[in-house]
């Protein structure tokens, strides 16, 4: 018994010298620090800034190249629109089943124009897009009734215009536009077209 308390005894005192020696060295560790950095005194105003900065918004690059890719698709360059009518007045569209009565009402502006766009200056890609896009906004805002500002074309090579086709052709594969006809000449004449948008 004496026994096992002398080395519970031993062994206790094996642990407070191992203690005393690591206090030991923490402190001449500490000390030599101190030698070597030299002194030092607290900053006056220890508060710390961080600074976080704001994240760009993700760009959804992939889906609005394949947006880009499906409106080439739909809406064609080379399609042949039948519905297209020359009048004595200028020219005129309408969806199959739309009375006649729509276009003459539309060109005597019987409706107020809600919203425009002009598609001057852009290239044929960018017009195609902003059209489509114009279009959507118009319906979602549930207007019905716009102008679209397509240039009579005098600055086109040959003086031919080349939007002012592409543009009416568009819009005729166009589900959600149901009559469009020449602007009179206060709202722009053969430079652009007021289109009437079907009802949500």
């Amino acid at each position: 018994m004496r026994e096992a308390l002398r080395g519970r005894e031993a062994e206790a005192a094996r642990a407070r010298a191992a203690e005393q020696a690591e206090a030991q060295r923490q402190e001449l560790a500490r000390s030599a620090f101190a030698r070597a950095v030299g002194p030092v005194r607290p900053l006056s105003d220890p508060r710390r800034v961080h600074g976080h900065a704001p994240r760009p918004e993700p760009l959804p690059r992939q889906r609005e190249a394949d947006e880009r890719a499906a409106l080439r698709e739909a809406l064609s360059d080379e399609v042949d629109v039948e519905s297209l009518l020359l009048t004595d007045d200028g020219l005129s569209f309408r969806r199959p089943g739309l009375s006649a009565d729509v276009v003459t009402r539309l060109r005597r502006g019987q409706w107020a124009i809600q919203a425009q766009i002009d598609l001057h200056g852009l290239r044929r890609d960018e017009a195609r897009e902003q059209l489509a896009a114009f279009v959507r906004q118009a319906l979602q805002r549930n207007q019905r009734c716009v102008r679209v500002v397509h240039g009579k074309g005098l600055g086109s090579p040959g003086g031919e215009p080349v939007l002012k086709g592409k543009v009416q052709r568009w819009l005729a594969q166009c589900a959600e536009v149901i009559a469009f006809t020449q602007a009179t000449g206060a709202q722009g004449g053969a430079g652009a077209l007021v289109v009437l948008l079907e009802r949500r």
